[in-house]
């Protein structure tokens, strides 16, 4: 395999990714449970409801409630410093995390896909993180190096260790000094962003501008990707998913639990199969036929372009108006079947004089 810090900065990517991307449910029901993610009743409310061996705090990351916990308690302990975000109790960016873990949860994506263990199974260990999992590896980065560098930055109110490792696992750091040194890159801009959060919340500039500046902060700890044993069709959607979150990071899209549930409904609710073209897909919804869709297009596009249209969307993307702009344009683009295509390339064109 690939070099670990590698390795941890495509998984890390990907969280941003996952994130920016909508690929969801078939309803979102199946991404919240009484509006908040799947389970997240039975998730750690307090750092020391974690698991605990000879009184020190080492939480099991491979098992769903843990890691959803992380996301739990990084919200927490962080939201007292972003009351400028917005007017719910769900404003904290951390929320689209958290959302993902559902929904590749509820869309079997965290589940063994060799097929050789019971890992993820409904009908198995429900709450076990397969390491075999694409995406339950994109997100181990996406959670673990957050939650680690909040507790070293003092947001959890307790220190954590270590983190659980299974047997014959390799290449997951487990603490934050050997996440530090395997994944120096993303855990120095975790560390940014933790310590940005006090001076942010008491500045004394507009709150629209805070915001802007705080969610830049926030989307440059993200990158990531790797390769697994999904059909061509699912690894295709992965990285023209990965691909999204170039778009969504340079707008710095504010992934509160609002916002992130518009982007991930119309997410595939499940697996994607050889021989599966959107938009005609028999068992997906028209939204997510849509989803899929556009992905392609986006894909397909930049690729024509050779990368160009990626570089135009980050140039831009050049201050608070057009990244406000932009971040409703994305919306459009992924919620509204009839929203045209080619609007988007103008738009792109018109921003980037303008800029």
């Amino acid at each position: 395999g690939s070099e670990p810090g590698l390795t941890i900065m495509l998984c890390l990517a990907a969280l941003g990714l996952l994130l920016a991307s909508a690929v969801t449910l078939s309803s979102s029901a199946l991404v919240l449970e009484n509006g908040l993610p799947n389970l997240w009743s039975q998730t750690a409310g307090q750092v020391t409801e974690l698991p605990m061996q000879d009184g020190i705090l080492t939480p099991n990351p491979w098992n769903y409630l843990n890691r959803q916990s992380f996301y739990r308690l990084v919200i927490a302990g962080t939201d007292p410093y972003l009351t400028y975000m917005g007017t719910t109790q769900t404003e904290n960016p951390f929320w689209g995390l958290a959302l993902q873990l559902g929904w590749m949860k509820s869309s079997g994506r965290l589940a063994d896909p060799s097929g050789s263990t019971t890992c993820g199974l409904q009908t198995g260990d429900a709450m076990c993180i397969s390491p075999e999992s694409f995406w339950g590896c994109m997100n181990y980065f996406t959670s673990a190096l957050p939650f680690l560098s909040a507790a070293q930055q003092g947001f959890l109110g307790e220190n954590i260790q270590v983190l659980q490792v299974p047997a014959g696992v390799e290449g997951f750091c487990s603490t934050y000094t050997e996440c530090s040194a395997s994944h120096s890159d993303a855990m120095t801009k975790w560390d940014a962003f933790f310590q940005a959060l006090k001076p942010t919340s008491e500045s004394t500039l507009p709150d629209n501008e805070k915001k802007d500046s705080i969610l830049g902060v926030y989307w440059v700890a993200q990158m990531a990707t790797t390769y697994s044993h999904y059909s061509a069709e699912e690894q295709s959607f992965a990285d023209s998913w990965l691909d999204s979150a170039e778009y969504v990071a340079a707008a710095h899209f504010h992934s509160n639990l609002e916002k992130s549930v518009l982007f991930l409904n119309p997410l595939p609710s499940r697996i994607l199969r050889a021989g599966d073209a959107a938009p005609n897909i028999a068992d997906l919804t028209q939204e997510e036929n849509n989803s899929l869709k556009i992905f392609s297009w986006m894909k397909n596009i930049n690729t024509i372009l050779g990368g160009s249209m990626v570089r135009m969307w980050k140039g831009a993307m050049c201050s608070v108006t057009t990244r406000e702009k932009g971040k409703d344009l994305l919306e459009q683009l992924l919620t509204n079947p009839s929203f045209p295509t080619a609007s988007f390339l103008s738009f792109i064109t018109e921003m980037t004089t303008a800029c």
